[in-house]
């Protein structure tokens, strides 16, 4: 993959089943946004994302769609307005996200309700390890990548008009909950060290700490950097986005150090280099998320760390068990799923290493 990716570079042809009214929706974008002209070209990018998403050029200027899939949904799943609420409540923070141009809540106009936002240039990583960079240029997306999550972390979400966007107390207890009985849906064959995490998780429960915004997938793929700097330009994908600790949004997004390059396609960094790579080590990570913060230090990692983790090999396991099923979504699935082994090994051992 190119250093630089252009949100047209990763856009085809629209794929069947996804296909819009184009004319219905021309004529919708055109008494929305100044200026749309008559003809304009759409387009669907690639991947797996849950909320099908479309690119939109026109005259000169491009523009990002993104709506609910078509069929059956479930009421709590592929909430596109959630998204468009917290990156509404973004636009005059320091977060970098794009720019909107409205909600559509009719599903008259393309089948389901959906949102138009700006397509921001720039560069997307897919692989921690930032093989297409040289060493010198990996630190800075790093620490660029760490101190944006500190400062979402830092946004007042009160004065933002979020107070009932989530319920933010109590948030590791319901997370630990969640992804237990997750995990107890989808085993096939049960992982010993599963079985003590579920037991483990609610004893040693950290007291809790003031809540922040989560973003709930902050990862450097959901991320678009500079085309010429290191600095993040636009966060995206908020479909997780809830009020809760925000040390388990930084452990899900740091637990890539404890993870081998084998457990997932992206890559982690347990059996990399680091002083050779130029990637920043974990405790620089985490300095430069606490210098956004003005944190010293973050209280309890090892269990955040044995958390986060455990909510992959969680999530992992529904993948090995939908593989078996004979439904997963991808061919890889099964390889994929089999790494809810490794992972949830990891966890263990990670627990193991909390007072």
């Amino acid at each position: 993959m190119s250093e630089r990716v252009q949100a047209a570079a990763e856009a085809g042809h629209v794929r069947p089943g996804h296909e819009i009214d184009t004319g219905r929706l021309g004529n919708y974008l055109r008494t929305t946004i100044a200026g749309f002209p008559a003809a304009y070209r759409l387009r669907q990018f690639e991947g797996g994302q849950s909320n099908p998403t479309y690119l939109i050029e026109a005259g000169g200027r491009a523009f990002v769609l993104r709506k609910k899939p078509p069929g059956h949904l479930l009421p709590s799943a592929h909430q596109i307005e959630r998204e468009y609420r917290i990156m509404s409540a973004l636009q005059e923070t320091e977060v970098p996200v794009p720019r909107l141009f409205g909600l559509c809540e009719d599903a008259g106009i393309v089948g389901t309700p959906f949102y138009v936002m700006q397509r921001v240039e720039g560069r997307i990583f897919r692989d921690t390890r930032l093989p297409q960079l040289e060493a010198r240029d990996r630190e800075g997306i790093y620490l660029s990548m760490a101190s944006t999550l500190g400062r979402l972390h830092e946004v007042d979400w009160k004065a933002s008009g979020l107070s009932d966007f989530g319920r933010p107390d109590d948030y590791v207890r319901r997370q630990v909950e969640r992804w237990s009985k997750q995990y107890k849906a989808s085993v096939r064959q049960p992982i010993p060290e599963m079985d003590r995490l579920m037991e483990w998780l609610p004893r040693n429960m950290p007291d809790e700490v003031a809540p922040t915004i989560v973003h709930g997938d902050y990862r450097l793929e959901n991320l678009i950097f500079s085309s010429t700097g290191a600095g993040v330009v636009a966060v995206l994908d908020w479909e997780l986005a809830t009020l809760g600790n925000p040390f388990c949004d930084l452990a899900h997004n740091a637990m890539k150090y404890r993870l081998p390059a084998a457990v997932t396609s992206v890559g982690g960094l347990a059996d990399v280099d680091i002083a050779a790579s130029g990637i920043p080590s974990e405790a620089r990570y985490l300095d430069a998320y606490c210098r956004a913060t003005g944190r010293d230090l973050i209280p309890n990692w090892d269990y955040y760390l044995a958390f986060a983790l455990f909510r992959c090999a969680a999530i992992l396991q529904g993948v090995h068990a939908r593989a078996l099923d004979g439904n997963a979504s991808s061919a890889q699935a099964l390889h994929v799923g089999a790494m809810a082994v490794p992972v949830a090994r990891a966890a263990w051992s990670q627990a193991a290493k909390f007072g």
